[in-house]
């Protein structure tokens, strides 16, 4: 089999979905650096890879692939299409697929835009130029957010969708580990989050590609 291309940085939260992905999936891949530090994204090769310049780029082959989400959709099926199944990532039927799809676009739509200002603001900015107000602000929405799974995960089972790991879980998780990986004041009390959390983070393949110390 095709050993894929990962162009991105591992510290990358959107990188770090693709290889938890792939790692769940079993899939051999190589990754390579790019972006911030590393440049890369602004040459033209890789303009002509992916016109954003920015990360994680997917090459399969002749498929070439940006936009993380839409990057796990394509793992998943690309397993469907060679008959070696998904192990439940990505389930199939119109809406069981469609309850995974609406967590990856809230990610995208509500999740991602309220904490940016957070991580931005206590991981990559130097303690004395640190926008204090931004960042409780960015603390507070990001806590409402997770407020709307820890509601949701009161059906009891033991991920988002069910009773096995998927692409919303991949999605979710990588940026859970970025909400208890800073100094939140006033953190909401979300039992069902912090547990599901917690099953995620004793996975082999989060531990390698998500867990590391952020930077």
């Amino acid at each position: 089999m095709t050993t894929l291309l990962v162009w991105g940085r591992a510290n990358s939260v959107n990188v770090q979905k693709v290889l938890w992905c792939c790692d769940e999936l079993g899939l051999a891949f190589e990754r390579r650096d790019a972006g911030m530090a590393f440049g890369v994204v602004d040459t033209p090769e890789y303009r002509a890879m992916n016109p954003n310049g920015r990360i994680p780029t997917l090459v399969d082959g002749d498929v070439v692939l940006w936009e993380s989400h839409s990057i796990l959709r394509y793992l998943a099926l690309r397993e469907i299409e060679q008959g070696l199944g998904t192990k439940g990532i990505y389930p199939e039927g119109a809406a069981p697929r469609a309850r995974v799809d609406r967590w990856l676009d809230w990610v995208l739509s509500t999740l991602q835009p309220a904490e940016r200002a957070l991580f931005w603001g206590m991981v990559r900015t130097r303690p004395a130029e640190r926008d204090m107000a931004a960042i409780r602000a960015a603390a507070k929405a990001s806590g409402e957010a997770w407020r709307v799974l820890d509601a949701h995960l009161a059906h009891g089972h033991p991920y988002v969708e069910g009773e096995a790991l998927t692409l919303a879980d991949i999605a979710l998780g990588s940026y859970a580990r970025r909400w208890f990986g800073v100094e939140v004041e006033n953190r909401p009390a979300l039992p069902r989050f912090e547990a599901w959390y917690g099953r995620l983070a004793e996975r082999p393949s989060f531990q390698r590609h998500v867990a590391p110390p952020m930077t």
